[in-house]
């Protein structure tokens, strides 16, 4: 926009806006009128074309990784994986990149990471102290404690687990916060203090290549980390009954004229998941991101499986072929997620083989509380080609 507190900088890191957020169109155009655009990520996605400055960093392989997903209440796991490579030749993780521009910038205390450097073969007590004493001299060291702990203990930590020096400090605030959890997942004991049991954690989570329990919850200690006033999880929203009693007295708006069919953009199908994966060949079925369409609108359009359509919205038109197929409904068509992302052919020329959904989507097409756009609600036109 022309607003004079307009952004005018952005810093994008392991995310592709210019394709995966809806108006694609309109993004590029936003992203073109940036003064600067610095991307950070393993491939040469559709933002990072437009980037001033392009950022290659490590490969998920070659960098310690931490998955965050539990397996089930009352049972809280966390899975540290090493890295199982060197990365090529002028490569590094993003923890290398933040803490050298942090050092480039004199917002990394030298003296800080060589006093922890030297308290970490003395013992977690020893280090715990020292980190102590740097915090209470220069409250800012904790806003920069990620890098902090990386610089001072990544090379000290187990080959590939560099970049977990920064779950030094996570396991300091979890302990502190849920130390009888973590307790009763077998990690310290009643003896040891918070700091003791978050030493406990920490090593544990190092020497743990497939992964822990982390914490052993109970309903009563997971209600109580509610943080409304009541303690309790609001479900009376006036905002939203004042919006229910409207839908009980309205009919249900009409589609916009020429546009008969609601398109889902963005479907998740046996071989969709996101875009990471750029290359076509990891797809088995559905290479081409097919447009699922009912048998009776495929049979009143005169199209079979394979034909080709134009599928027009609001915001833009494109080609693609159909599959008909009786899990839709009528006068509903789907196009898959995680597609639409181009890859170099051979000769290494860009090559798009599916449908990028968000060219198809407008912002102007939200939830009016949250934002979020409304990609399952799509207004469409299907038209047949010769």
């Amino acid at each position: 926009t022309d607003h004079p507190k307009r952004f005018r900088g952005m810093w994008v890191e392991s995310a592709n806006p210019a394709h995966s957020l809806a108006d694609a169109p309109r993004m590029r155009e936003a992203l073109s009128a940036l003064e600067l655009l610095v991307v950070v990520d393993v491939a040469m996605s559709e933002t990072a074309r437009l980037a001033h400055y392009v950022l290659p960093v490590a490969s998920q392989l070659e960098k310690a990784e931490a998955t965050f997903f539990n397996f089930e209440f009352p049972h809280n796991v966390f899975h540290l994986r090493r890295a199982l490579m060197a990365p090529p030749e002028g490569l590094f993780s993003e923890a290398e990149l933040h803490t050298r521009l942090l050092e480039q910038a004199g917002a990394l205390p030298a003296d800080a990471v060589a006093a922890l450097r030297a308290a970490w073969p003395s013992g977690r007590a020893a280090f715990r102290q020292a980190f102590g004493s740097i915090v209470a001299a220069a409250p800012q060291a904790a806003a920069v404690m990620p890098a902090l702990l990386y610089r001072a203990i990544g090379d000290l930590l187990p080959p590939g687990l560099a970049e977990g020096a920064a779950l030094w400090g996570v396991c300091q605030l979890a302990a502190r916060h849920q130390r009888a959890s973590i307790q009763r997942a077998g990690i310290g004991t009643e003896a040891q203090d918070a700091g003791e049991v978050a030493d406990a954690l920490f090593d544990a989570i190092l020497a743990s290549p497939s992964g822990l329990v982390f914490s052993l919850d109970d309903w009563d200690e997971s209600l109580r980390r509610i943080g409304t006033p009541n303690g309790r999880i609001q479900l009376a929203l006036p905002e939203f009954y004042d919006e229910l009693r409207g839908l009980q007295h309205e009919a249900a708006p009409a589609p916009p004229a020429g546009y008969p069919f609601v398109l889902s953009a963005g479907e998740r199908r046996s071989y969709t998941a996101n875009t990471i994966i750029r290359n076509p060949e990891w797809r088995r079925k559905d290479r081409q991101g097919a447009l699922c369409i009912n048998p009776g609108d495929a049979q009143r359009l005169g199209v079979a499986s394979g034909d080709r359509v134009r599928l027009s919205t609001q915001r833009g038109s494109t080609e693609v072929a159909v599959e008909v197929s009786d899990r839709m409904q009528p006068g509903h068509v789907s196009l898959p997620n995680g597609q639409g992302t181009d890859f170099p052919a051979a000769d290494g020329t860009p090559t798009l083989e599916s449908t990028p959904p968000n060219e198809l989507t407008r912002i102007e097409d939200r939830d009016a509380f949250a934002g979020t756009p409304w990609h399952k609600y799509v207004p469409a036109r299907i038209e047949a080609l010769a």
